[in-house]
C-alpha cells in the first residue's frame, strides 16, 4: 500500500528545505570525517613519537644498568598482549590502551628475550580529538540551521511570487480579465529578469491580448445585433401586411426567430460588458415560479411543486428571465413532464428527456453550441443573469433520467430586531 504524504510535502518550499538539509548534512559529514581522520592521525603520530622517544631513553638506561624512567619496566603486567607478543618477536611497536582508568600510549621493544615497555599519557590527546568532534558537530548544526533559514527565505520569496502568478491566472480563468501580476522586475528594463518574472510577464501579455480580443468580439456582436435590429423590425412589420398563406406564416416565423436571436445577442453583449444594474426587492419565490410557468405558455405540461416557500431579495425581472429560459429549454430540448420545484431559496427545473450534453455539464453552456436544435443562447443568458443577481446555476443529470438545472439564490440577510 502506497503511503499518502500530507499535501504540504508537495510544496516547493518543503522540497527545497529537504534538499538543503540533505546537501548540508552530506557536506558536513564528509568535511567532518576528513578533519577528524587528519587530526586523529596527527595526534596519534605525535603521541607515538613521544612514546618511542621515551622507549629509546628506557632502552639506553636498561643497557647502561641505570634506573628506568617513570612508567617504564620489563614485562609490566598491564602491557597489552598484542604489543607484548610483538616485542617478544623482536620488533618495536606502539598501541593505545587503558591503564588505571585512563588512556595511555604504550611502546615496547625486545630486551634480552623480554619486553621492555613504557607508557605515555594519552588522555590529553583523546580529549583534544573528542573536543574537535564536538566542535565539528556543533558548527555543522549551526551551519545547517543558518543555511536552511537563508535558503528558506530565498525560496519563499520565489514561491510567493509563483503563488501570486497562480492567483492571477485563476482570476483570469474566472473571468477577471483586468487581473495582472505586475511583477516589479518586468517594469524596470534595467533589471535582469529571472524565470518567475518571465512567466509573470508572459501571463500579463496573454491576459492583455485575450482581453483585447474578447472586447473586440463583444463590440462586434453588439454592433451586428444593433445593425440587424432596425431592418428586422421593419421586416417584421412588413410581414404582417402579407396575405394569409403558408408561405406568409413561414416568413413571419423566421422573422420572429431572427428578431429573438438578435435580442438574445444584445442581452449577451450587455452581460459581457458588465454594465447591468440590479434592482432588488423582496419576492415570494413560489408565486414567482408559478407566474413564470404561466407566462411560458406551457402551463399544462409543467408542474410546479413548492416544498418550502421562501422570500428572496432579488431582481424579479432577471430571475424570471433565468427561470423562463430554463423552462423553455426543458420543453424545447427535453421531454415532459417538466417539474419546477421550489425548496427554500433553491429552484430545480427537471425534464425527462435525454439529459444535458456532457460538455455542458462539465463546462457550462456555450453560445452557438447546442446538443440539438437551437443556438445555446438561452442557457448562456440564464447563467449570465444568475451571476448578475448573485445566484448559482448548476446543470446535471436527474435520477431516473432527464436533465436537471439547480438555481440557488442567496438568502436574504436576517432581519434586525
Amino acid at each position: 500500500m502506497r503511503i499518502r504524504l500530507p499535501a504540504w510535502t508537495a510544496t516547493l518550499t518543503w522540497k527545497s528545505a529537504c534538499f538543503i538539509v540533505v546537501m548540508c548534512c552530506s557536506l558536513a559529514a564528509v568535511v567532518g570525517a576528513l578533519v577528524h581522520v587528519e587530526v586523529t592521525r596527527q595526534t596519534v603520530a605525535t603521541a607515538r613519537d613521544k612514546a618511542l622517544g621515551k622507549l629509546h631513553d628506557a632502552s639506553r638506561a636498561y643497557e647502561a644498568g641505570e634506573a628506568l624512567p617513570p612508567a617504564s619496566g620489563l614485562d609490566p603486567a598491564e602491557l597489552p598482549a598484542s604489543l607484548r607478543a610483538l616485542a617478544l618477536s623482536g620488533h618495536r611497536g606502539t598501541v593505545v590502551a587503558d591503564y588505571e582508568g585512563r588512556p595511555v600510549m604504550w611502546a615496547a621493544a625486545p630486551a634480552d628475550g623480554r619486553a621492555l615497555a613504557t607508557a605515555v599519557d594519552y588522555g590529553q590527546s583523546a580529549r583534544t580529538i573528542s573536543g574537535l568532534d564536538n566542535a565539528i558537530i556543533g558548527s555543522s548544526v549551526l551551519a545547517i540551521g543558518g543555511t536552511l533559514l537563508v535558503g528558506a527565505f530565498a525560496v519563499t520569496r520565489v514561491t510567493r511570487r509563483l503563488h501570486q502568478t497562480a492567483t492571477v491566472a485563476r482570476r483570469i480563468t474566472q473571468g477577471d480579465l483586468d487581473a495582472r501580476v505586475g511583477d516589479a522586475r518586468t517594469k524596470d528594463p534595467s533589471r535582469h529578469q529571472d524565470e518567475v518574472a518571465t512567466v509573470a510577464a508572459a501571463l500579463d501579455t496573454m491576459a492583455g491580448s485575450l482581453q483585447a480580443k474578447l472586447l473586440s468580439e463583444q463590440r462586434f456582436t453588439a454592433d451586428v445585433a444593433h445593425e440587424l435590429r432596425t431592418p428586422l423590425t421593419g421586416l417584421q412589420a412588413a410581414s404582417e401586411l402579407l396575405p394569409e398563406s403558408r408561405a406568409t406564416q413561414l416568413v413571419q416565423e423566421r422573422v420572429r426567430t431572427m428578431r429573438g436571436l438578435t435580442e438574445d445577442l444584445l442581452e449577451i453583449s450587455r452581460l459581457d460588458s458588465g454594465s447591468e444594474v440590479v434592482e432588488t426587492d423582496l419576492h415570494q419565490l413560489g408565486r414567482l415560479a408559478r407566474r413564470v410557468v404561466r407566462a411560458s405558455g406551457a402551463e399544462a405540461q409543467t408542474e410546479v411543486v413548492v416544498l418550502r416557500d421562501a422570500h428572496v431579495e432579488t431582481d424579479r425581472r432577471r430571475l424570471e428571465r433565468v427561470l423562463g429560459n430554463l423552462v423553455a429549454n426543458a420543453h424545447k430540448h427535453g421531454r415532459g413532464p417538466v417539474v419546477v420545484t421550489v425548496d427554500g431559496p433553491v429552484v430545480t427545473v427537471r425534464d425527462h428527456g435525454d439529459g444535458y450534453p456532457a460538455y455542458l455539464v462539465a463546462h457550462g453552456p456555450q453560445r452557438f453550441r447546442s446538443g440539438g436544435k437551437g443556438h445555446g443562447l438561452g442557457l448562456t443568458i440564464a447563467v449570465g443573469q444568475a451571476e448578475v443577481i448573485g445566484a448559482r446555476l448548476e446543470f446535471g443529470a436527474a435520477e431516473g433520467g432527464g436533465a436537471v438545472a439547480i438555481l440557488t439564490l442567496p438568502e436574504p440577510p436576517p432581519a434586525v430586531p
